[in-house]
């Protein structure tokens, strides 16, 4: 039987795009038929990768060069796709820092640079993207946080956790205000992956630990998290908003 793509005809902007979980999100919309922005800010040459991967699989996509901690630069990136594709439908917000510092040490500084950018680039872009959901009666916010927002686990990581658990209260908020619009909000919350990352800022036991606490026995997977994102932005989850689906392979059980 032929199936039809789910997301034919939709525009996702995806932030944070270029590797790991955010690569995982833009390819899975990709073959389900969306237009798909791929952002980066620092790595050119690994968001073009995806736009190269994504053309490859017959999938249409652009890479957009943007600080989203920096308002104008979201208004112009979402101005951009409106431009190339009419209309953003769908957009993720996944990027984020994430330091490892005990709470004394964090300077007034890195707790705003860490705000700006895990928490506050989700109200830049829900503030971009919503007026023109709203006209057209249509739109799904996705927010990725973490097991820091709700389970508060880490020691030395007061930052990030106040920004992982404040882009679900955000998700919550919107989907109060703007249900009525057919706009849903919604967040995934991974668990502990296997991707790339910097490991100077976990304990040198940090695989092996985690591994021996999931229940499944194993690191879960970006694709894993993109499986979830994909289920947030289709026709089937417009009765799905201001949740939170954890992936994290039974470690926590809310």
């Amino acid at each position: 039987m032929n199936r039809k793509a789910q997301l034919a005809g939709r525009t996702a902007i995806v932030t944070g795009s270029g590797q790991n979980i955010g690569r995982a999100i833009a390819l899975a919309y990709a073959r389900e038929g969306a237009n798909v922005v791929v952002n980066g800010h620092r790595n050119r040459r690994i968001v073009d990768d995806v736009v190269a991967e994504v053309r490859a699989m017959g999938g249409d996509a652009i890479g957009i060069m943007a600080d989203v901690g920096e308002p104008d630069a979201v208004a112009a990136m979402v101005a951009e796709t409106e431009k190339r594709f009419g209309a953003v439908d769908i957009a993720v917000s996944n990027v984020s820092i994430r330091r490892l510092q005990p709470f004394l040490e964090i300077t007034p500084k890195d707790w705003h640079d860490t705000l700006n950018t895990n928490l506050n680039a989700a109200y830049y872009m829900a503030r971009a993207v919503i007026p023109g959901m709203k006209q057209r009666g249509w739109g799904r916010l996705v927010h990725i946080s973490g097991v820091d927002g709700f389970a508060g686990h880490i020691p030395t990581r007061a930052h990030n956790i106040v920004c992982k658990a404040g882009v679900h209260a955000l998700a919550k908020a919107l989907a109060v205000e703007f249900g009525e619009f057919g706009i849903t909000a919604n967040t995934v919350s991974p668990g502990s992956l296997d991707t790339q990352r910097d490991w100077t800022q976990y304990p040198p036991n940090w695989v092996a630990m985690r591994t021996a606490q999931i229940p499944v026995r194993r690191l879960g997977t970006a694709d894993e998290i993109a499986a979830a994102c994909l289920y947030l932005v289709g026709e089937q989850s417009g009765f799905t908003t201001g949740q939170v689906i954890h992936v994290n392979g039974g470690q926590y059980m809310y």
